[in-house]
C-alpha cells in the first residue's frame, strides 16, 4: 500500500513518540519493580525483627513464673520453647496482626534449627518440616526481566530468613517471613496500569498534533505536485505556485527553471530524432530501442522488413504487443513479459509467400550500475551478408591468386622455358664425351626439379571448393586412423586413442579434414623414435572441437618453430614441406585454428580447433594471401 508523505509523517512521529514512551515505562516499570521489592524486603526484615523481640519477651515471662526445661536434652528445650511461645499472647497477636496487616507478607513461622515449625501463622504447618523456598534478596538483585518473569509468572513464595538463638543455647531456630509473588504483583499492578494509560494517552495526542502540523505544513506540496503533473504533460509554469518564503517555495521556483530547461531539451531532442531517423533511414539493420517500461522509443525504417509493420505503427508500443504470443521471433529474444534477455547472434527463420529468410537477432540489455534501462534489439538480413561476404572473398582470393600466379609464370616458367630450349641446343653440339655428356645430364634433372616445384607452388595456390557436410568427427578420425596405422606399426610406435562416446557434429570437408589430420600423424610417426608413443585425442571447449596429435619424439627447435608452417620448410631429408602447409590451410579454410606446443626432447602436441555445428551452420572458406609467410599470417 503507497502512502501519502503526511501519513508518513504522522506515523514517523507516532512511532518517535511511541518509542519514547516506551522507554521512560520501561525505566519507570524498572524502577517501581526495584522499589516494591526492596520495601517489602524491609518490611520483612522489621517484622522479623519484632517476632524475634516478642520471642525473647515470651522466653523472659516463663523464666519469671519459674518455668524451667524439664532436662538439657534437646526435646525438653524445643518443648519448654515452644509452650513459652504459646503461653505468649504478644507473639501470637503479633504474628497475626503482621500477617493480615502487611500487604505482601503471605506467612509468619518460627522453627528450630532441624526445620520443625513450632508457632506459625498457618496452624496447619506446626510440628512439619518446613519447605525450602528461594530468598527474597536473590529476587531483589535480579535483573528486571527476570524479576517480572518472577511475579507474573505462575504464584510463588520466597522467604527471609532471620536467626532466633537462646542464651547460653546458641542458634536455636530461625524467623521465617513468607513473601507471596502473588501479593508483590498486586503492589505493582497499579502503576503499570497508570503507566499504560498515560503512555496510551500520550500517543493519541502525539499523533493527533502530528496529522494537524503535517496537514498544514505539507499542504503546498498539492501543489507542487500538480505543478509538475503539468510539466510532465508538457505545459510549462513561468510563476512558482508556492510563495510563503520557505523551503517548499525554494523548490517550486526551482521546479519553474527545471520546467524552462525541459522544454528547451524537449525541443533539441525533438531536432535530434528527426536527425536520427533521417540517419537511420539508410541503415539495412534493423534497429529496435526499448526503454525501462518495455515500450520501443526508437525505431529505424528497415525494421519494417524484418518484421513487416511500419516504424510509426511501432513507436510507443510494448513488446508484447510488438511481439505476440504466437510471433515467431518471440522464443528466440527469450521474452518474459515486457522484458527481453540478452541474445547473442541467434539466427530465425522466417517463412512468407514470397518464401524463407534467415534473420540475425541480437538483443543488448543496457544496464547502468546494475539497473536495467532498456534493451536494443538488431535485426540483420544473415544471407545478404553471406552473400557479401562470400563475394568478397571471392574477390579477394581472386586477386590474390591472380598476382601470384601471374608473377610466378613471368618470373619462373619462362626463364625455365628458355632454359630447356637452350640445352636442348646445347646437348645436339655438345661433344660424345662422357663429362660433359653428365653436365648436361644434371642441368636438366636441376630444370625437372625446379619445373615440379613451381607446379607445385600453383597447384597449392590454386581456389578450393569446399564440400561442407554434418561430420561426426569420431568417424573420421576412426578412418584417420586406419590410414595412419601401416606407417605407425611399422615405425615401431605405441597408438593411443581418446575419443568420447559422444560428441556434437561439425560441418567440415571431410576429405580436406581427413588429410590435414592424417598428415600431422605421419609426420609424428617420422620424427619419433622406435618405442615412442603418439596419441590422438578429442575434446570439447566451449562451442568448438579439439583434435590434439601429440607424440614423444624429439620436438621441434626454437628457431624452426617460427617456420614451421611455411610452405616448402621441412627439416626431413627428402620432405617437401609442403604437408603442414596445406594442414595449416584446410583449418583456416574452415574457420578453424591450428596451435602447437614443442619442448625440444620431450615431444611435440598440435590442436586443431573447429567450430561445432552448433555455434556455426556453415563456415564459410577462408581466403588468404598465400605470397605471405604462414608464421606470419597466424601471428
Amino acid at each position: 500500500m503507497r502512502l501519502s508523505l503526511k501519513t508518513k509523517f504522522t506515523l514517523a512521529t507516532s512511532v518517535l513518540v511511541l518509542a519514547v514512551v516506551t522507554g521512560v515505562s520501561a525505566l519507570y516499570i524498572a524502577r517501581l519493580t526495584r522499589q516494591v521489592l526492596r520495601q517489602a524486603e524491609d518490611r520483612a526484615g522489621f517484622v522479623a525483627q519484632q517476632v524475634k523481640d516478642a520471642c525473647n519477651q515470651a522466653l523472659k515471662d516463663a523464666a519469671e513464673r519459674d518455668e524451667t526445661p524439664a532436662s538439657e536434652s534437646a526435646e525438653d528445650l524445643r518443648a519448654y520453647v515452644q509452650k513459652a511461645f504459646d503461653n505468649s499472647s504478644t507473639l501470637n497477636t503479633l504474628i497475626e496482626s503482621a500477617v493480615g496487616i502487611s500487604p505482601t507478607i503471605y506467612e509468619i513461622t518460627i522453627s528450630d534449627k532441624d526445620g520443625i515449625v513450632l508457632v506459625s501463622s498457618d496452624a496447619s504447618l506446626r510440628g512439619q518440616k518446613v519447605a525450602m523456598r528461594p530468598p527474597v534478596g536473590s529476587l531483589v538483585s535480579a535483573r528486571i526481566f527476570e524479576q517480572l518473569r518472577a511475579l507474573y509468572g505462575p504464584p510463588q513464595t520466597y522467604e527471609f530468613s532471620y536467626p532466633f538463638t537462646l542464651i547460653g543455647s546458641g542458634h536455636f531456630g530461625d524467623i521465617r517471613i513468607g513473601l507471596s509473588s502473588v501479593f508483590i504483583r498486586n503492589e505493582i499492578s497499579p502503576g503499570l496500569e497508570s503507566a499504560a494509560w498515560y503512555g496510551l494517552g500520550s500517543v493519541l495526542l502525539s499523533t493527533f498534533l502530528a496529522f494537524t502540523v503535517s496537514r498544514f505544513a505539507l499542504a503546498p506540496i498539492d501543489s507542487i505536485s500538480a505543478q509538475l503533473d503539468r510539466i510532465s504533460a508538457g505545459q510549462f509554469d513561468l510563476q512558482p505556485v508556492v510563495e510563503r518564503g520557505d523551503e517548499l517555495s525554494v523548490v517550486s521556483t526551482k521546479i519553474v527553471g527545471i520546467g524552462k530547461q525541459l522544454r528547451d531539451v524537449r525541443e533539441i531532442f525533438s531536432t535530434l530524432r528527426e536527425n536520427l531517423d533521417q540517419m537511420m533511414s539508410g541503415l539495412e539493420d534493423g534497429l529496435l530501442l526499448f526503454g525501462a517500461d518495455g515500450r520501443a522509443v526508437l525505431v529505424s525504417p528497415s525494421v519494417e522488413k524484418f518484421i513487416g509493420r511500419r516504424a510509426s505503427d511501432l513507436r510507443g508500443k510494448r513488446i508484447s504487443e510488438i511481439f505476440p504470443a504466437n510471433h515467431p521471433m518471440r522464443s528466440a529474444l527469450r521474452l518474459e513479459g515486457d522484458n527481453i534477455g540478452p541474445v547473442d547472434g541467434t539466427e530465425v527463420t522466417l517463412s512468407d509467400s514470397t518464401g524463407t529468410r534467415r534473420i540475425g537477432l541480437t538483443a543488448q540489455v543496457i544496464r547502468e550500475r546494475g539497473q536495467r534501462m532498456g534493451t536494443l534489439v538488431t535485426f540483420r538480413d544473415v544471407e545478404s551478408l553471406q552473400r557479401i561476404g562470400d563475394q568478397l572473398q571471392i574477390s579477394e582470393r581472386l586477386a590474390a591468386l591472380g598476382r601470384l600466379t601471374a608473377g610466378v609464370a613471368h618470373e619462373v616458367k619462362n626463364p625455365l622455358n628458355s632454359m630447356r630450349l637452350w640445352l636442348e641446343v646445347l646437348k645436339a653440339n655438345m661433344p660424345v664425351e662422357l663429362e660433359p655428356q653428365q653436365a648436361v645430364k644434371m642441368l636438366d634433372s636441376e630444370i625437372d626439379r625446379l619445373d615440379r616445384a613451381v607446379k607445385t607452388f600453383l597447384n597449392f595456390t590454386r581456389p578450393v571448393e569446399l564440400k561442407l557436410e554434418e561430420t561426426d568427427l569420431r568417424e573420421l578420425l576412426d578412418e584417420v586412423l586406419d590410414a595412419a596405422r601401416p606407417s605407425i606399426s611399422k615405425a615401431g610406435l605405441e597408438l593411443r586413442v581418446d575419443l568420447p562416446s559422444e560428441f556434437p557434429p561439425v560441418f567440415v570437408d571431410r576429405q580436406l579434414i581427413h588429410q590435414g589430420v592424417l598428415n600431422l600423424l605421419l609426420n609424428a610417426s617420422e620424427f619419433t623414435s622406435p618405442g615412442g608413443r603418439i596419441t590422438l585425442s578429442l575434446r570439447r571447449s566451449g562451442d568448438s572441437a579439439v583434435i590434439a596429435v601429440a607424440d614423444s619424439g624429439k620436438g621441434i627447435s626454437a628457431e624452426d618453430q617460427k617456420k614451421i608452417f611455411q610452405l616448402f620448410f621441412t627439416t626431413r631429408p627428402g620432405g617437401t614441406g609442403i604437408g603442414l602447409a596445406n594442414t595449416f590451410r584446410f583449418v583456416q579454410l574452415h574457420n578453424g585454428r591450428i596451435e602447437f606446443e614443442s619442448e625440444a626432447g620431450r615431444g611435440t602436441t598440435f590442436r586443431i580447433e573447429l567450430p561445432l555445428a552448433r555455434s556455426t551452420n556453415a563456415p564459410s572458406g577462408k581466403v588468404r594471401d598465400f605470397s605471405q609467410p604462414f608464421a606470419e599470417e597466424k601471428r
